[in-house]
């Protein structure tokens, strides 16, 4: 198998490896809800895609206060 004969320098390395970077996501704005939406999906928030309802969303719980209480009532008893 043929190897090369010389080191190729850093700056041809560079020159290579210029070309790869990371593209920025494209996203479009929903139309409903007006949240950042990736291309031909449907809205994660709204549920919509081109001006229909194809998803049904459930609210988002509140958060738990379980842990809070726990952390209170630990610090109480000591």
């Amino acid at each position: 198998m043929p190897v090369p004969k010389k080191r190729q320098s850093a700056s041809r390395q560079g020159k290579r490896r210029a070309t790869w970077k990371l593209k920025a996501i494209n996203l479009s704005i929903c139309p409903d809800c007006h949240a950042p939406v990736l291309p031909h999906r449907a809205c994660p928030s709204c549920g919509t895609y081109q001006g229909r309802k194809v998803l049904e969303i459930e609210a988002k719980e509140a958060p738990k206060e379980k842990a809070t209480e726990t952390k209170k009532s630990k610090g109480k008893e000591k």
